[in-house]
């Protein structure tokens, strides 16, 4: 073919494809405007037709969620911590001394953020039943860097014969000055025969340590079948009593029993845990 019939048939053949781009719908994008229209993201309800009316598959755009990190830790963690933010409004209570805490998670807990966990603390401690309810405490959670009066420390079964200074068991929590530790252990498996549900087991772990800094001793059993005392080491053993985690679960009068403790036998030693 020579160069003057290709000259000659060429405005032919482009118009041909401009009749057949009109008819399909497809086409080249304009100078400066993208290829397709932006989609918003979100399920669509049904197949969408193609200009051939042919219809297309339904695409579902899910918004993605963070991962679910299981529960787990050492026997023993590296006693390094995160320390939670200080609460944004005030504790219920209005009156009393200021006791101001701090929350801490040893890093080596992992599936159990700080800000979780003092959330969970921040209830109970502010909880009507609570150590406020007598009027003469008043509780707040403060951050990092902030004075303070106690810390809450959620350790490792190995950190917390650490920071206890006690006989080490690895098993128990405890109070030793103004260290509050919550043994990891307990606050995710509790304690066999307990009679209630692990969320009364953390609030009656949370309370009984804070008891001791507001200046309890242990007390017993006042009966049988009767609640037992916060004060009560529930977590050795109830003595007839029933599970309770307030130590004003009716109001403005503090529950009690005879002061003394039980020569209950510690379980043997907590080891790492891992829920994955």
């Amino acid at each position: 073919m020579s160069t003057k019939a290709t000259r000659r048939w060429g405005p032919a053949w482009m118009a041909s494809l401009l009749v057949v781009a009109l008819l399909t719908g497809c086409g080249l994008p304009a100078a400066g405007q993208p290829a397709t229209d932006p989609v918003a993201a979100g399920p669509l309800t049904g197949a969408a037709a193609t200009p051939t009316g042919r219809p297309t598959a339904t695409v579902e755009v899910r918004p993605s969620t963070p991962p679910v990190i299981p529960v787990s830790y050492p026997a023993t963690g590296g006693n390094r911590w995160s320390v939670a933010p200080g609460e944004n409004t005030p504790g219920r209570a209005t009156t009393g001394q200021l006791m101001r805490y701090r929350v801490a998670v040893e890093r080596d807990i992992r599936g159990l953020p700080a800000k979780d966990i003092a959330t969970a603390i921040t209830a109970t401690l502010n909880d009507p039943r609570g150590w406020t309810a007598g009027g003469a405490w008043r509780l707040r959670r403060v951050g990092a860097g902030e004075p303070t009066d106690l810390t809450i420390y959620l350790a490792t079964p190995g950190t917390r014969d650490t920071l206890c200074q006690d006989v080490p068991d690895a098993y128990t929590s405890c109070r030793n000055g103004a260290r509050v530790v919550l043994n990891v252990a307990r606050w995710v498996k509790g304690v066999p025969g307990y009679g209630a549900n692990l969320g009364t087991y953390r609030q009656y772990m949370v309370n009984h340590e804070v008891g001791h800094k507001l200046g309890y001793g242990h007390e017993r059993c006042p009966g049988r079948g009767r609640p037992a005392p916060v004060m009560q080491q529930q977590t050795l053993g109830l003595h007839g009593c029933t599970a309770n985690a307030w130590p004003y679960p009716k109001g403005k009068t503090r529950y009690s029993g005879p002061v003394g403790a039980y020569d209950d036998g510690i379980p043997r030693r907590e080891g790492a845990y891992s829920a994955a």
